[in-house]
């Protein structure tokens, strides 16, 4: 009788090493994202703030990081038998492209509310797309179902160790960049949702620049990292909670990346979706991006006090700029 997957021994975390090595993996296919500034928004906020856009990674967002990392360690059996992933819709496209580049079968879990535009990129990339209910079904099980069912290899959107490491690439790139333009970095926040991105770059982040805080950003309804630091153990948020950041929609931070934020983290700070507008808006304005919500949350922790950015230089990742038209047209007309 098959093994449970929640029965399943935990992977081992990976480690900064780990980051390195997938940084070499990526090179030459993923985009090193630029690191803008604008002294404009900088007297605004009385401090210095840098924004690594990984909006305009390969597929919009940083989840092709760790998705090139994952799905190029396969062997050619596992290639063959095809990928299955679950997403809300941005690991779903790195995950569609990437399956694309390397001639490897991918289907995707995404749920039914999950924003157009990444439901018809994640198509356009040639994956088969499965929908579920967010409100009633279970992503993980479905996934694990389907990848049983067809001997595929189930790829999780944050909770795997080359998932983690090759997100972390973003902090290795980030606190380079930094270096180059000759800035100490006093505080790194990068957006969370299960951990991925936050973990990874808390590996590279603590070894290069040891000195700097280190922040997850979420919203406040789902504030499940935020919660689990509190309480030294994973906890999750109130069942029906809403926010318009659709990729930060996990209730209970993974287990290996909470393992990781555990040790690493300075802490975790939230926005309001009213913060995470004006913070979209800012971001054209600013620097002439098009973020997504949940790609926004750092910078709108920045914006909004909950971070005090004054006389400091902080770096935030604007993680994604998978956005519906209408909601972006939300954001940049909003007070």
């Amino acid at each position: 009788m098959p093994t449970s997957p929640k029965l399943k021994k935990r992977p081992n975390a990976p480690t900064y090493d780990d980051v390195v090595s997938a940084a070499k993996q990526i090179s030459g296919h993923a985009v090193r994202t630029p690191l803008l500034e604008s002294p404009l928004f900088n007297e605004k906020l009385g401090g210095r703030l840098l924004i690594k856009a990984e909006c305009l990674q390969r597929s919009g967002a940083f989840k092709f990081r760790g998705a090139y990392n994952r799905l190029s360690r396969l062997d050619d059996a596992q290639r063959k038998s095809g990928v299955v992933a679950f997403s809300s819709g941005n690991h779903a496209q790195g995950v569609a492209l990437v399956s694309q580049m390397l001639g490897v079968p991918a289907v995707i879990v995404m749920p039914k509310d999950a924003p157009e535009i990444k439901v018809s990129n994640t198509r356009a990339y040639g994956a088969e797309v499965i929908f579920y209910d967010r409100d009633t079904d279970d992503r993980e099980k479905i996934g694990a179902s389907l990848a049983s069912d067809r001997g595929a290899t189930l790829v999780p959107s944050f909770d795997d160790p080359f998932i983690i490491a090759g997100q972390g690439t973003a902090g290795l790139e980030l606190a380079d960049q930094a270096k180059e333009l000759g800035a100490k970095l006093d505080a790194v926040i990068i957006p969370c949702g299960g951990g991925g991105l936050t973990s990874g770059c808390a590996l590279a982040l603590r070894k290069v620049t040891p000195d700097t805080e280190i922040y997850a950003a979420e919203p406040e309804t789902f504030d499940d990292t935020a919660r689990s630091l509190a309480a030294d153990e994973r906890v999750s948020v109130k069942p029906d909670q809403k926010t318009i950041c659709d990729a930060l929609m996990m209730p209970t931070p993974g287990e290996i990346t909470f393992s990781i934020n555990r040790k690493l983290l300075t802490g975790a700070l939230t926005a309001t979706d009213d913060d995470v507008l004006r913070a979209m808006k800012a971001a054209f304005n600013y620097f002439k991006l098009a973020v997504e919500p949940g790609g926004a949350i750092a910078l709108a922790v920045a914006m909004s006090g909950a971070f005090d950015i004054r006389g400091k230089t902080v770096g935030v990742i604007c993680s994604g700029g998978n956005v519906d038209a209408q909601v972006f047209a939300a954001a940049l007309n909003v007070e």
